[in-house]
């Protein structure tokens, strides 16, 4: 658990991964808009302070939820405190995973995994039980940053690790400082 700690980006830092810079960089509704429909199911995991969580829970509409999970009770409370009092409050189910385990079992539409696979000690259990919760028809979207934290290797690897673990890899879309591939249960 303290190697696990170590590598996942602090809650002190909360703010670097929440920002109106990043949300330039990184626009949510425009990265998300060809992959997420209203009335969805979907897992938001290594949600962080929410920056995505928000705007996919926008875009499930009332119809749909989100699966907001981290492994950091303090990340969980930051996205808890945006939504306090809003629709989005009924939409959004904050869940705390552990080190080994997402503590997820609910079937979902869609899965975003965005700069936090690098951050998972057992990617083989990770992939196996993420592919267990997603529909037949669902998709996966892993983003991983570019050169500073994942080298092209690393991401090679892992992407070959998601296909022992029954996932077909395709093509993910270009986004900036990052390596993105779309997975799909084959």
């Amino acid at each position: 658990m303290t190697n696990q700690k170590d590598r996942v980006c602090p809650v002190e830092r909360a703010n670097s991964l929440d920002n109106k810079f990043r949300k330039w960089l990184q626009n949510p509704k425009k990265i998300l808009m060809p992959y997420i429909k209203e009335g969805m199911a979907v897992l938001d995991i290594g949600c962080g302070p929410g920056f995505f969580t928000i705007e996919i829970a926008k875009m499930v509409g009332e119809k749909g939820r989100v699966l907001a999970v981290d492994i950091q009770v303090g990340m969980l409370q930051k996205v808890s405190s945006k939504i306090k009092g809003t629709e989005l409050e009924k939409r959004i189910k904050l869940i705390q995973s552990e080190s080994d385990k997402i503590n997820v079992t609910d079937k979902v539409d869609f899965i975003l995994a965005f700069w936090m696979v690098h951050e998972v000690p057992d990617k083989n259990s990770f992939f196996k039980e993420l592919y267990i919760v997603l529909k037949e028809t669902g998709q996966f979207l892993v983003v991983e940053p570019k050169h500073f934290h994942v080298s092209k290797k690393e991401f090679e690897l892992t992407l070959k690790t998601a296909k022992e673990n029954g996932f077909k890899i395709m093509q993910g879309p270009k986004l900036l400082l990052s390596q993105t591939a779309l997975l799909k249960k084959t």
